[in-house]
């Protein structure tokens, strides 16, 4: 019987290799690596959420922007991700890091850091322009508002 990933969250439906199915099939309980529990093993990916959702309600008393926002253990992964990228990480290092199966998956996050479109909009830059990010006058703000 081969086992498939299409189920998995964020799944691709590829057939996953037959030592990584022995090791699916050994292991009695879905529990993360290097997130101890009191008796030895680690903790499910349940108990996880539940402790970045504890620590999120206590972070958003000081932090009230957290306030109404979902944060769960893959928030912290992107976060991650943008950290490694804005560092100047290369992304297929990011992609192994993340385990992802190529570093296709890794796009997301090139689209997402503004700051490496910055960067290349300022080689392509005439030099006749004002430097610096496009500041909306209140007047177009205004029109832009009433759409």
């Amino acid at each position: 019987m081969s086992i498939s990933s299409q189920g998995a969250p964020g799944g691709t439906g590829r057939p996953i290799h037959r030592s990584h199915q022995r090791a699916i099939k050994a292991q009695p309980h879905p529990a993360l690596p290097g997130h101890p529990r009191t008796y030895g093993s680690g903790l499910s990916r349940d108990a996880i959420a539940l402790r970045v959702s504890t620590h999120a309600a206590t972070a958003a008393r000081d932090c009230p922007s957290l306030l109404g926002k979902r944060v769960h253990p893959h928030v912290l992964r992107h976060t991650c991700a943008m950290s490694l990228l804005q560092a100047g990480v290369d992304t297929s290092v990011i992609a192994l890091w993340l385990g992802h199966a190529g570093v296709r998956s890794t796009d997301a996050y090139i689209h997402a850091d503004i700051t490496i479109k910055e960067k290349a909009l300022a080689l392509t830059t005439p030099a006749s322009a004002k430097p610096g990010r496009y500041r909306p006058t209140d007047k177009v703000l205004a029109f832009l508002e009433s759409l």
